[in-house]
């Protein structure tokens, strides 16, 4: 079995590149409504996941304008749980933006916590980024809480700021600076 990168270590997790193992519960999670309710996708198709996978694993971080999923994992078993997206500015790649999603399954166990900490810890400490940017649906209580919790502050409201599954809709803006970072967690 191929050995993916793994690029973070936590506690419980492991942030690593995506692999031909991670289809099936990558689609499962992906498939799953509640899963894609404040996110871009619906109706989404196993092929989908298939596509997916197969671009994400040949993929490397931090290219300037461009997506990178981190799939998140449970470091003892390196079972597929949720991913982690890094965005690289084209025209800024000192600043950059990040997503997340967690499997139904998992949520309330603290892992997406862990897991964004630890990608705001690459991307500070091994990136030498100079701020992180999030964006959240207005309507997404969870989200709004996890990026407050991990000390990312609220930015912005912007007003019918994107197109989804036939609306416009409103979203917040948080952000962490490198030196807000380094007060926050000292070690």
């Amino acid at each position: 079995m191929e050995k993916p990168n793994i690029y973070v270590r936590s506690n419980r997790l492991i942030l690593r590149q995506f692999s031909k193992q991670d289809v099936d519960p990558f689609y499962l999670y992906r498939s799953n409504p509640d899963i894609a309710k404040f996110q871009s996708w619906e109706d989404y198709q196993y092929h989908d996941a298939e596509v997916f996978v197969e671009r994400q694993s040949k993929f490397v971080p931090n290219q300037p304008g461009t997506w990178f999923q981190f799939a998140i994992a449970l470091a003892e078993t390196n079972q597929l749980i949720g991913d982690c997206a890094l965005h690289t500015l084209l025209n800024e790649p000192r600043i950059v933006e990040i997503g997340y999603t967690l499997s139904v399954e998992h949520q309330g166990n603290g892992y997406a916590s862990e897991a964004v900490r630890a990608l705001l810890g690459y991307l500070f400490k091994n990136l030498n980024k100079h701020k992180v940017m999030a964006f959240t649906d207005v309507r997404n209580e969870k989200s709004i809480q996890l990026l407050e919790r991990i000390g990312m502050r609220r930015e912005g409201h912007f007003l019918e700021n994107y197109m989804s599954k036939g609306q416009w809709v409103d979203e917040y803006q948080y952000s962490l600076l490198q030196s807000e970072w380094e007060n926050l967690y000292k070690e």
